[in-house]
């Protein structure tokens, strides 16, 4: 499966389904078009069974630089909402697909862009990257952004980045706990790759399991987290993967997924 608009390339490269921003000239905008068509990538990914992880990439020197402000200024309330409506349908759909959804961001993320960075399970940076969410200075508080932020980097960063508008580089993100790792920028492509693939050689069914209990547990106080997930491994325990992995194990082999 491939598809390609002029913003927006959906492509499948073996386990792994790419999805990539190609408005460069524009540093790539998350115009509403945009949004609509990663949604739509994702959710045929997490429909295809040969799709093991999803990449989210962009080209030239820019991640994405946030919203398109050209369909923010003279609109109808109406207007507004639909457009943050479908930013908060893009950031549900990453953490609702099946598959792990990694971020590999090179250049510059702001406001909306940082938002999808902090959204994906797994975020990856050249070491020339910064982030920002710096829509106090022109009079748009990053209210939407602030939701992924929060939850990623805590409350007083957040609220930094927030009041401030300042960018921070890539190594003090990483610090923060907006990115899982940090390499150098001609390493950047290779090294999410070697990432996805690694996550992709082990059960789908289980990763799939694993990413749902996360985002359900994440938000729980600790008795009710300990009570859903102790259910969840238990039924887990019980899928064919799992009784293939644990005696394969035991029987020092390689196991043989069904998924």
């Amino acid at each position: 499966m491939s598809e390609t608009t002029d913003r927006v390339t959906v492509e499948v490269d073996g386990p792994l389904g790419v999805i990539t921003l190609c408005a460069a000239r524009r540093r790539n905008p998350l115009s509403t078009t945009t949004m609509k068509a990663v949604t739509a990538g994702l959710r045929r990914f997490d429909e295809n069974s040969e799709v093991r992880v999803i990449v989210i990439r962009a080209e030239g020197p820019a991640f994405s630089a946030g919203h398109d402000l050209g369909e923010l200024v003279d609109r109808t309330l109406d207007d507004e909402r639909a457009v943050f409506d479908t930013c908060a349908e893009l950031m549900r759909t990453v953490h609702e697909v099946r598959q792990p959804v990694i971020a590999e961001v090179a250049g510059m993320a702001f406001a909306a862009g940082c938002q999808l960075v902090a959204t994906c399970d797994l975020a990856v940076a050249g070491r020339s990257a910064t982030f920002s969410t710096p829509g106090v200075r022109i009079g748009l508080f990053c209210s939407t952004p602030m939701v992924a932020l929060t939850r990623a980097i805590g409350r007083k960063r957040a609220m930094h980045m927030l009041l401030t508008g300042e960018a921070i580089d890539a190594e003090t993100a990483a610090d923060w706990g907006l990115l899982s790792g940090v390499v150098d920028d001609a390493d950047l492509a290779a090294t999410v790759r070697e990432l996805a693939l690694n996550i992709a050689g082990s059960s789908a069914r289980t990763v799939s399991i694993g990413k749902q209990a996360f985002y359900r547990q994440i938000e729980l106080d600790e008795a009710s987290a300990y009570k859903e997930m102790s259910e969840t491994m238990a039924t887990n325990a019980m899928t064919c993967d799992a009784q293939e992995g644990m005696s394969a194990f035991l029987q020092k082999r390689t196991p043989v997924w069904t998924e």
